[in-house]
């Protein structure tokens, strides 16, 4: 089978596209013809090898931690998954990817796809939009007349961040570049503030009881978003190799976010997607082959948005 592998780490040069061995699902496992992965900036930071401490990966390694497929083959003691089966799932970030035609994943971190998109496109939500799940709601216990600011919710995670907490009853601030501005309104934020022009201690004159930072800020940054929060409120951070504030004195709680993959909440998103709840955005669609040219193009700040990578069909 084909697949796109890094045997040393370094920039998107690295990456070969090449002939592998089809893998055989073990105990507890299946095998999923691959429709698609997508691209997600911590595949760029692992492949770079800046994620060897908290996500040490054995080499040759094969990115792309998304996978929307087909379930092909069943490993011994599965009975809730059934070859043929459209699945999505969040596959280990320290395991081999679905950046290949073939993958194999623990049947239980499975769920079916939603109904109402192409089943590649469902490869762009999982690590997004369970990370923004558990932002919300696990760590940040958010709940229906509550105020929450997104900062940085013009990327894909902030997209779900916003949908997610305006169905949920939220009120939601969100700091966003004019080019996605308008798509962050649409999503649901009541107030949109362009963090390039604005000073968002200024702009923020009411306490939040969340603030949910996705944006690439400076320490200092950072500790300012603390000083927007009620007493007894919550930060909860996405840089993970910055840690989060907190303000003991006031109660406000920082917390770093490591998502976890969760079919149960996988299966929730994709309920959501399926009825219409929520929007999956796709910016483009590129083929297997062109993975390392999508990792340039990501390294130079040139990607449009969520970028799905489609596996060659047979």
């Amino acid at each position: 089978m084909k697949a796109v592998r890094f045997h040393e780490f370094g920039g998107p040069e690295v990456l070969r596209y090449e002939d592998v061995e089809r893998p055989t699902p073990g105990a507890g496992q299946v095998r999923i013809r691959v429709a698609a992965t997508s691209f997600n900036g911590v595949d760029g930071n692992i492949r770079a090898g800046y994620m060897q401490g908290p996500i040490p990966v054995e080499l040759p390694h094969t990115p792309g931690v998304d996978v929307a497929g087909t379930v092909d083959a069943l490993g011994d003691g599965v009975d809730d998954v059934a070859v043929g089966d459209r699945v999505v799932g969040l596959l280990s970030m320290t395991g081999a990817g679905a950046a290949a035609e073939f993958v194999v994943a623990p049947a239980e971190s499975l769920t079916g796809a939603p109904k109402n998109i192409p089943l590649a496109d469902s490869a762009a939500f999982p690590l997004v939009g369970l990370t923004a799940w558990q932002a919300l709601f696990d760590h940040g216990n958010l709940t229906a007349g509550q105020r929450v600011l997104i900062n940085g919710a013009g990327g894909a995670v902030g997209g779900y961040a916003v949908q997610l907490a305006r169905k949920a009853g939220a009120r939601v601030i969100a700091t966003a570049s004019p080019r996605s501005a308008d798509r962050v309104e649409a999503a649901g934020a009541e107030k949109v503030i362009d963090h390039t022009t604005t000073d968002l201690a200024a702009a923020v004159t009411e306490p939040v009881d969340l603030v949910l930072n996705l944006a690439p800020v400076t320490p200092e940054q950072l500790a300012a978003l603390v000083t927007l929060i009620r007493d007894g409120g919550t930060l909860i951070n996405t840089t993970v190799w910055m840690p989060a504030p907190s303000d003991e004195e006031r109660g406000v709680r920082g917390i770093d976010l490591f998502v976890r993959s969760d079919a149960d909440q996988l299966a929730d998103l994709a309920a959501r997607i399926s009825t219409g709840e929520l929007r999956v955005d796709v910016a483009q669609r590129v083929a297997l082959a062109d993975l390392p040219a999508l990792h340039a193009q990501a390294g130079a700040g040139e990607l449009p948005g969520k970028t799905v990578v489609l596996a060659p069909t047979a």
